[in-house]
């Protein structure tokens, strides 16, 4: 038997130097792992800790002069951890298999918020340790717009820089990440994208009020007061309005009007087009209640200006609208208002006040019309005076803004560049990469007041879905709409004809007559549709998206359900949203959201 070759000496020596080799590498990646483990911790502490400063950031709003040692405190935070997730040996460790996207995920959104706690937040803070709300307030009748200059620029600033970390956490693949770990990301997109939000609106105040309220020479603007208690797709009729002259920060309430005023054009005032007047005839460009009709408020807006300028001949810079809900919302900021009348307008008895209660008390619309000229004139009047609380004035406008009860169209084409992609331009749903918008407009058709005794109710959701990790979805969503006639049984007999409408347009006394317009997502398939007194839909296409049109005649205590079905084959946003019409009930949602949850 041949005994084996001797292993030669050189042979012997490299396999103990690859031994060797492998021995430092593998302690060496057990302390990296250490290490990444270690300041992995070190580094959720700190982000914690962040989001318990962040949270208790709500005081700022009462005191801005504390924001600076808020932000200072978060950004040390944010600082440390950050430092904690950049060094060389977790950069690295992001290369590995499965750890490595958790490891770059939690790098990003630790580089985002420090650069959001650092650099865009910073500004602000600083700028908020000398300013107060109080600078906003109107000193007879004129606003300091110094009080708007001092912070547009770190407005921006801040507003860039959430905008910048907003879409930094939301480009993270989320596919390969766990779902603890995919949870966190999106809380933090989600906090990003709302303060997001709130910066850039408050940089485009800063840049767009100032040039409103006349900097640069004076301005016009006609307010139209929108009444929820005959429906019109953007909220009610218009009926009340005013024109506000502005100058050099100074307001003045400079004519008042009523849409008994305005004529029946026998021609459509501005051309619709062939799709709107498919849908909704010639009805909104020839009566100024109507203009409300169309649910885009850029619409509304030219239409209303245009009529204004027929009969006053002032051509407008722009319309603004708000409804008596909104005004109760800015009642609850200035405090009781009295009226000539001797009434008293709170925040508690607007809405009845002036939805319903007036046309008890008044049987002439011309006594009407006096009653809401005065009651704008009153609350116009201790708006300028500067009796309301600031930030009690800021977070009405503020919910009004997001009810869609606060709307705004400028003439002016760089001011209307401002406003773009908020809501308070009064766009139709939005239905973009972000969700699927559907949209639930009502409109009266009795021609009275009775929707102050209708309701609504509006359901959203996702009959089926496939969702995939990047957010986007396929399946079906069902939309169901509730209308319901409120009104006492015996409201033929008990109300009065200004509200029952009298028969005079063909429905009978008691009766409620509402006409329905839902719009459908772009590239929805129209698989179902139904109304359950046995009524069919007409409709047609608006700026490519289906619109089913619907009809109901209701007596007191009955109802009727529209339901729409649609498939979403397309791959496209997993959040589907509905926007309604704002009604008189403030508690009533205005939107409706449905998202297919991530398997």
């Amino acid at each position: 038997m041949t005994s084996p070759s001797p292993i030669p000496a050189a042979a012997r020596t490299a396999g103990r130097v690859f031994a060797w080799v492998v021995g430092v590498l593998l302690v060496l990646a057990v302390l990296a792992l250490a290490w990444v483990g270690v300041r992995g911790a070190m580094a959720y502490g700190h982000l914690r800790d962040a989001q318990r400063t962040a949270a208790g950031a709500a005081a700022v709003l009462s005191d801005p002069t504390a924001a600076a040692a808020v932000v200072s405190d978060l950004s040390a935070d944010t600082r440390a951890a950050r430092e904690l997730t950049s060094d060389p040996v977790w950069r690295a460790a992001e290369h590995l298999p499965w750890a490595g996207p958790q490891l770059a995920a939690v790098a990003t959104v630790a580089s985002a918020i420090d650069d959001v706690a650092s650099d865009a937040l910073t500004p602000l803070s600083e700028v908020a340790a000398s300013f107060s709300l109080d600078a906003l307030r109107p000193v007879d009748g004129r606003i300091d717009l110094a009080a708007f200059t001092s912070i547009e620029d770190a407005a921006v600033t801040g507003a860039d820089g959430l905008a910048h970390a907003a879409a930094s956490v939301d480009a993270i693949d989320r596919s390969p990440l766990l779902a603890p770990v995919r949870d966190g990301i999106d809380e933090v997109g989600t906090l990003l994208e709302s303060t997001a939000q709130t910066t850039d609106a408050l940089a485009r105040a800063t840049a767009l009020l100032p040039a409103m309220l006349g900097a640069d020479g004076p301005r016009n603007y006609l307010v139209v007061f929108q009444n929820n208690a005959e429906w019109r797709s953007l909220g009610g009729i218009v009926g009340a309005m005013s024109m506000i002259h502005t100058e050099d920060g100074t307001l003045q309430l400079a004519a008042q009007g009523s849409s008994s005023d305005f004529a029946r054009y026998d021609e459509p005032v501005l051309d619709l087009g062939p799709d709107l007047t498919g849908i909704y005839g010639a009805r909104p460009a020839k009566f100024i209640q109507n203009v409300t009709q169309v649910p885009d408020f850029s619409v509304t807006g030219a239409l209303a200006r245009e009529m204004w300028l027929r009969e006053t001949g002032t051509a407008v810079d722009g319309v603004i609208s708000i409804d008596p809900v909104a005004l109760s919302y800015l009642l609850a900021a200035t405090g009781p208002v009295d009226l000539p009348t001797g009434d008293q307008l709170t925040a508690d008895n607007a809405i009845d006040l002036l939805l319903n209660q007036v046309y008890m008390r008044y049987e002439k619309p011309a006594d009407q019309d006096a009653f809401f000229a005065a009651a704008a004139a009153s609350v116009f009047a201790k708006l300028s005076s500067g009796a309301a609380d600031p930030t009690a004035l800021v977070a009405a406008l503020s919910r009004a803004g997001d009810e869609r009860r606060l709307l705004l169209w400028s003439a002016i084409a760089a001011d209307q560049d401002i406003l773009a992609g908020t809501t308070l331009v009064g766009p139709l749903p939005l239905d973009d990469d972000t969700q699927r918008g559907f949209g639930v407009y009502l409109n009266d058709g009795t021609g009275s007041k009775m929707d102050f005794y209708a309701g609504q109710s509006t359901t959203l959701a996702w009959d089926s879905c496939a969702a995939a990790p990047d957010g986007t979805a396929t399946g079906e969503i069902t939309l169901t709409v509730t209308i319901s006639n409120d009104a006492p049984a015996d409201a033929a007999t008990s109300l009065p004809d200004y509200i029952t409408g009298g028969g005079g347009f063909g429905v009978a006394p008691g009766l409620a007559k509402t006409v329905g317009y839902l719009y459908l997502p772009a590239g929805a398939e129209l698989i179902a549709a139904s109304m359950s007194d046995g009524g069919g839909f007409g409709g047609g296409f608006h700026d490519g998206r289906q619109v089913m049109s619907f009809s109901a005649l209701l007596a007191p205590g009955e109802a009727t359900t529209a339901t729409l079905t649609v498939r979403l084959t397309s791959p496209g946003p997993a959040a589907a949203v509905a926007w309604i019409t704002p009604t008189v009930d403030p508690d009533a949602p205005t939107a409706l959201a449905a998202t297919c949850p991530v398997a």
